[in-house]
């Protein structure tokens, strides 16, 4: 099969980028980008992705970014329905997954109304890329049962409603992506519904780039700890009993790794 009868003309393939290092992509992903007329893709997408796009490949920045200027999600629908109608083959590169906290939902909407064609190829999310990098697990037999994964991405001046009693709850691991500017008010809302203070927390920024960061710390220190981290830097919020000691882990595997 040619690289681009994976994708037929007038196509569109949501693409999973993962957290920003090229070699997190799946096999497909890069099939897929080879494959593209277009490639549309976000601010998150890492740059390491990016340069897999080959030369002669149309690329255009729609943006979606935490706390920059971006397209409006109307905008980024219509421009890939027109491209589709145009007969291309169109992939939409989205950080992550394109299932989670991606909208895919709204844009699968957009070419469906209009009958274009489309599929989903999935990516690695950042919460499980910072737990590979920390030696965490998401979940631990005895420690956590489960996983929720929520985002604290608000419109300006909107406050942050969620069910703080149920993300309270002991026995399970908290992702919340974009928490960096919330992190303060995540801390007391937690605490407030009985999330135990001294709840292990690790902060990780720049997931899977050059220039990854692992904080780790408690919940009542929170805001504490993501008062260096930049604007522009992407932040994930791991917390929960399952991600204690798991700095222990990460210097043994280093030792080994030397001493191979």
């Amino acid at each position: 099969m040619q690289p681009n009868e994976l994708i037929a003309p007038g196509q569109v393939w949501l693409v999973g980028a993962g957290p920003g290092d090229p070699d997190l992509l799946t096999r497909k992903a890069e099939k897929l980008i080879a494959a593209a007329d277009i490639v549309f893709y976000d601010a998150l997408v890492g740059p390491g992705v990016l340069d897999l796009i080959p030369q002669g490949i149309e690329r255009v920045s729609v943006g979606k970014r935490s706390g920059r200027h971006s397209k409006a999600q109307e905008s980024i629908n219509d421009l890939l329905l027109a491209a589709a109608k145009a007969g291309k083959r169109v992939v939409r590169l989205k950080g992550g997954d394109p299932s989670v906290f991606g909208r895919s939902a709204e844009e699968m909407e957009h070419l469906a109304a209009d009958g274009i064609s489309f599929r989903i190829c999935p990516g690695i999310t950042t919460a499980s890329a910072a737990a590979a990098s920390g030696y965490a697990s998401l979940t631990l037999r005895g420690v956590a049962r489960g996983l929720t994964l929520v985002t604290a991405h608000l419109k300006a001046g909107e406050p942050l409603k969620l069910d703080w009693e149920t993300l309270a709850r002991p026995g399970g691991t908290l992702g919340i992506y974009m928490g960096r500017a919330a992190a303060g008010e995540i801390s007391r809302q937690l605490i407030a519904a009985g999330r135990d203070p001294e709840t292990p927390v690790m902060v990780a920024v720049n997931v899977s780039l050059p220039t990854e960061r692992l904080i780790r710390g408690k919940l009542s220190a929170l805001a504490f700890l993501v008062a260096t981290i930049s604007d522009e830097d992407p932040t994930l919020l791991l917390i929960g009993e399952a991600v204690a000691g798991t700095a222990m882990l990460g210097e043994v595997a280093a030792s080994v790794a030397l001493q191979a």
